[in-house]
């Protein structure tokens, strides 16, 4: 896997079949239905329960608007992520390319599956900060993985991010 920046757009080339169904499951990963701990998550109010008042505002008001920013951030690179339908070769390599403009919603979207994954699996800190584990043994394995290949990807955006706004 190679990733570069490319005009305007970052590209990850190379990408092998396992670690693209990785990027097809963001919009999925962000996904709370079924996990309350995710919702609890990307949705947690910043007030103690004891301040009613202000946690009730905060339901009305922001939480409308943060499901508005998750959901068009998501359709964003779900919409992205449609490059990575690779037909042309079974198991070859695929390149996808992310138009700058959308570097914000990848780094959303990105963010919203780590935490989702986080929270749904109850990581601990040592086990997020331990990138050497491997094999995967379980579903468990796999989720932990892709927090850290979804932070690696969210690093690249960043420092590139930089680059683009020297140049506008």
């Amino acid at each position: 896997m190679e990733i570069c920046r490319q005009n305007e757009s970052l590209e990850i080339r190379e990408l092998d079949p396992f670690l693209a169904e990785l990027l097809r499951q963001i919009p999925d990963s962000v996904n709370t239905k079924n996990s309350p701990a995710a919702e609890e998550r990307l949705l947690s109010a910043p007030a103690e329960a004891k301040e009613t008042e202000f946690r009730s505002e905060w339901k009305l008001y922001v939480v409308p608007e943060l499901r508005r920013l998750f959901q068009s951030s998501t359709e964003t690179v779900r919409q992205d992520l449609e490059q990575l339908h690779c037909t042309k070769k079974p198991f070859a390599n695929c390149t996808l390319k992310i138009p700058l403009a959308h570097a914000d919603a990848w780094l959303n979207a990105l963010n919203q599956a780590r935490l989702a994954i986080a929270a749904s699996y109850n990581f601990t800190e040592h086990e997020l900060a331990d990138h050497f584990r491997s094999p995967f043994g379980n579903r468990r394995d796999l989720g932990l993985f892709q927090v850290n290949f979804y932070g690696f990807l969210q690093e690249f955006i960043l420092r590139e991010i930089p680059a683009c706004t020297d140049e506008g």
